[in-house]
């Protein structure tokens, strides 16, 4: 879980730029919004499968 101290120098800017870096590579917000509501598992599933196709078909672009 992120947290920041703050310094005694520190500005509360800098240390909300610190705490929003910590959360973003955490990735909490995706997590959040990743659980915000239900998803059934063949939902999940599908979509797994989509985002499976759509890498595959892009990283064959990509080559030729």
């Amino acid at each position: 879980m992120p947290g920041v101290k703050v310094r005694e120098n520190d500005s509360y800017e800098v240390a909300i730029r610190r705490f929003k870096k910590q959360v973003e590579k955490a990735g909490v917000l995706s997590e959040v919004r990743r659980r915000e509501f239900y998803e059934k598992p063949s939902v999940r599933r599908k979509k797994k499968s989509l985002a499976a196709r759509k890498r595959l078909l892009k990283r064959e672009r990509s080559r030729g």
